[in-house]
């Protein structure tokens, strides 16, 4: 999972044209979802959100840990470039619930000069609503609050806290499983340092290639902000393939292309594991998370 839910002064950290007419499109088929990967009874196989910025409508088995985490890296310019290194820490608080911890690792280099420190912390929970509804699949909602943990003058965060809420539906065609997210975020301060209100949208695939690797594709989207710090569009486009080492570990790599107003091409690469239970008795059937 790349980080969504706050936006970075310089590009997308965070997360409808006509993509939007798209993600309608997906939103009125019907079925059940899945993650990035085939839905496995098994709490202790990984349910990647990495690589993609969409995250999927499934939770972690209730007492079991799951963590993301990996690099990107993005040219900006001759004498600039960016590396950031997320982590994410899934938690199952429930049957159909999960927190999500997400600090981060920024590091900046300008015209020689290096800089370097954590962006703004994110706690999510993620609440899936239903499974197989009529039109929206597997359906979850994740409201999220944003901490200014990152320096505001050196680009690293926002300045303010925040809170954002994102709609997630989940559909399996056959073997490709599709995330579709819309989200909306509010940050407070004058709006002088990063926009009160800012959305997001993304449409993510997944399908199987052979044996154990799988390869995603997602195209995703920041539309345009007004105020002192408006930015325009973002338009970008995500690929790479996935290896799942073994069930509880899947490892991706890959990379995100411009469309418009994303900037250089940035190159990433990640792992998902999943820990293993840390209280609760063993989960049993597949329908409990």
């Amino acid at each position: 999972m790349m980080i969504r839910h706050a936006c970075s002064l310089r590009g997308p950290v965070c997360r409808l044209p006509v993509a939007a007419a798209v993600a309608l499109a997906l939103l009125c088929l019907p079925g059940r979802a899945l993650a990035q990967a085939p839905a496995i009874p098994d709490p202790h196989a990984a349910q990647p959100e990495r690589p993609t910025v969409a995250t999927h409508a499934h939770t972690v088995a209730p007492g079991w840990i799951e963590i993301e985490t990996g690099a990107q890296r993005q040219q900006e310019g001759a004498l600039a470039d960016r590396l950031l290194v997320p982590l994410v820490v899934k938690i199952g608080l429930g049957a159909r619930v999960q927190f999500d911890l997400v600090p981060a690792f920024e590091r900046d280099v300008q015209s020689g000069r290096v800089g370097s420190g954590i962006t703004d912390v994110v706690l999510a929970v993620k609440w899936r609503v239903a499974d197989a509804a009529p039109v929206l699949g597997t359906f979850a909602i994740q409201p999220a609050v944003s901490l200014p943990t990152g320096s505001s003058s050196a680009g690293r965060g926002t300045g303010s806290a925040g809170v954002n809420l994102l709609a997630i539906s989940s559909h399996q065609l056959g073997p490709v499983a599709v995330d579709v997210n819309v989200g909306y975020t509010r940050l407070g301060g004058d709006g002088s340092i990063a926009p009160q209100n800012s959305t997001m949208w993304t449409v993510s695939t997944g399908f199987p290639v052979a044996g154990r690797v799988a390869w995603v594709a997602e195209i995703y989207g920041y539309p345009g902000t007004s105020g002192p710090s408006g930015a325009r569009p973002v338009v970008a486009f995500l690929t790479g393939p996935t290896l799942a080492v073994r069930p509880s570990l899947v490892l991706d790599a890959g990379a995100i292309f411009d469309v418009a107003g994303f900037g250089g091409t940035a190159v990433y690469a990640g792992l998902t594991w999943n820990i293993g239970r840390a209280w609760g008795a063993p989960t049993r059937q597949a329908a409990t998370w």
